[in-house]
């Protein structure tokens, strides 16, 4: 008895451990750190989209000349060099036929082909707007090949992004939009588009990467994937594995022009947006929140001078005449670190805030100013396309004295106060105010730092200064204060931008 009750006992405890370890991956997987697993098959989600995805081809008339000289003409055949023929054709194309006997030569005709997808039933489509820059016909072929002409709606060169209608006789099969904001990197996402021109094709891969600037606009804030991306898929659309669209295919970085596993996706978060701008306003145009401020970037040295802790946040490098910001009582110096309720994380991310921010809307603003937080509101305006950036003009009625050059050797700058003579050398205005650099030691944390003569010195650790005196007086107090950099403002050609120098560097 005690032999069988100890088997039992055995058995009970083998049974119980197999049932945890068989438990764990299931625990494991309900937990909230993993996403889902890749599906045996994308057939199904495939065989759903793929009606809702369009290939764009548009033609472009080329004016061809019929009287030489410089316009468009043919190529000229090739021929074994020292050929008669060779001579014939090169006259024939540099002087064109005698009037009279010239052919009537047909306009060429040049084609491309990229994708699209349908937003609405009613027939709007989205698309890039470099696939139909230029165009004169605009086609776009469904998925069931039926062909139908588009005309352009509205479209966006900042964000790339254009909008189509086209005419149907029943009501087409229409693409949801998805929250980019919410899709991590390493979710799986499917790319539907017409690759080289092949027609519908479908890849798979998983998002790599977020928010990445490809230098391609302002508001560069792209959703990088492995997907394989080609030319002729431009304009399509990224699916997340809800079937839902989170990002127009735009752009591939790519040194032979085929995939490599490196493709840009412009957010649905930005281009749904855009697109409902262009649907419903009036004029087809995307109206942009403008703040009215240069801003520049929060480097760990500027972060460190201004006591900030780690960099984050806009710099603000000048502002305005007249603008929001002013207004608000925004001014050079202070860092932007929150607009409208989100948090600016870094330079990049705030011209996408302003941007999408409604015209004349009220939004809080929270700065980082004299080493402290500060909240300020701001009346959004609206972003002029012609617009300029307005420079400074202030009404200085004196002279500024002359002044003798004095060494600030910690910051291995040589300076000097405004003289006229400085002004007609560097052609500063004639209101020019502050400290003017006329030589920086090679090597120094200035070299390093782009400082160069002629540059203007305008505050020091935020205050105004006007002489070397002021300049070297606050290097010694930031020392003084347990500082490791300065942070200077300063002028170049009308030009405000700030710089940090460190101190521990002679």
């Amino acid at each position: 008895m005690p032999c069988r009750l100890s088997t039992l006992v055995r058995r009970a405890a083998a049974a119980a451990l197999a049932a945890l370890l068989f438990a764990v991956p299931a625990i494991i997987a309900s937990g909230p750190a993993l996403a889902r697993g890749a599906p045996d098959s994308f057939a199904d989600l495939a065989a759903r989209l793929l009606p809702s995805v369009v290939n764009i081809s548009t033609t472009q008339i080329l004016k061809t000349s019929s009287g030489g000289g410089d316009q468009d003409q043919p190529d000229m055949p090739q021929f074994p060099p020292g050929s008669p023929f060779e001579k014939f054709f090169h006259d024939f194309l540099e002087h064109g036929l005698p009037k009279g006997d010239q052919p009537d030569i047909e306009p060429r005709k040049a084609t491309s082909l990229g994708s699209g997808f349908i937003i609405d039933p009613a027939g709007y489509i989205v698309t890039n707007n470099h696939v139909i820059a230029d165009a004169d016909q605009i086609t776009v072929i469904l998925h069931d090949n039926t062909n139908l002409k588009a005309s352009v709606v509205g479209r966006d060169t900042k964000t790339d992004i254009a909008l189509l209608k086209v005419k149907a006789d029943h009501p087409l099969t229409a693409a949801a939009w998805g929250n980019s904001d919410a899709a991590r990197v390493g979710d799986w996402v499917l790319a539907i588009g017409n690759p080289f021109g092949l027609g519908g094709s479908v890849t798979a891969g998983i998002l790599s990467a977020r928010q990445r600037d490809i230098n391609s606009g302002p508001y560069d804030d792209f959703l990088q994937t492995d997907a394989p991306i080609n030319r002729g898929n431009s304009g399509g659309p990224m699916f997340n594995m809800d079937g839902q669209v989170i990002g127009i295919n735009t752009a591939i970085y790519s040194p032979s022009g085929g995939s490599i596993g490196i493709g840009f996706a412009i957010p649905s978060a930005l281009a749904e947006e855009v697109v409902d701008e262009l649907k419903n306003e009036a004029d087809h145009t995307v109206h942009r929140g403008w703040l009215g401020v240069r801003i520049q970037a929060v480097t760990d040295e500027i972060a460190e001078s201004l006591g900030l802790g780690k960099a984050r946040g806009a710099l603000v490098a000048s502002v305005n005449d007249n603008g929001p910001a002013q207004a608000a009582g925004i001014v050079p110096g202070d860092v932007i670190l929150s607009f409208n309720g989100k948090d600016v994380d870094d330079m990049r991310r705030l011209p996408r805030l302003v941007a999408e921010t409604p015209v004349d809307k009220t939004v809080a603003v929270t700065l980082w100013r004299k080493r402290s937080q500060t909240n300020v509101e701001v009346k959004v305006g609206k972003l002029q396309e012609s617009a300029q950036q307005a420079s400074a003009q202030p009404d200085v009625t004196k002279r500024t004295p002359k002044s003798q050059p004095g060494l600030v050797k910690t910051l291995g700058l040589t300076l000097s106060g405004v003289t006229p003579d400085l002004k007609d050398k560097y052609s500063l205005g004639d209101d020019a105010k502050g400290v003017v650099v006329i030589d920086v030691a090679k090597n120094s944390t200035a070299d390093d730092r782009g400082v160069r003569p002629g540059d203007v010195i305008m505050e020091a650790a935020q205050e105004e200064v006007r002489s070397p005196q002021d300049v070297s007086a606050k290097v010694d107090q930031a020392k003084k204060s347990g500082r490791k950099s300065i942070l200077l403002l300063v002028e170049r050609q009308g030009d405000l931008h700030f710089v940090a120098l460190r101190l521990d560097r002679s």
